[in-house]
């Protein structure tokens, strides 16, 4: 699984990245992830608020902070 997340290094974003890590480290998933910061990049894949996250390449939450439970249940669904 490839887990994205989305934001130019702010400490929302890093808090994002922090929580994704834990989640997916619970959720004992094998997976990549990246942080990406470059904001065309982040422009390209159709995010206009971040911090966002995406799963194998789909932006499932943007522009807010997830929940544990709801990391947890994005990760377990895929």
């Amino acid at each position: 699984m490839k887990i994205e997340v989305l934001g130019t290094g702010c400490a929302r974003c890093s808090k994002l990245e922090a929580m994704a890590r834990a989640a997916a480290d619970a959720a004992g998933v094998n997976y990549e992830l990246e942080h990406v910061r470059d904001i065309t990049a982040i422009v390209q894949r159709g995010v206009l608020s971040t911090p966002a996250l995406a799963i194998d390449g789909k932006v499932v939450i943007s522009g807010r902070m997830p929940s544990e439970a709801e990391l947890a249940a994005l990760l377990s669904s895929t």
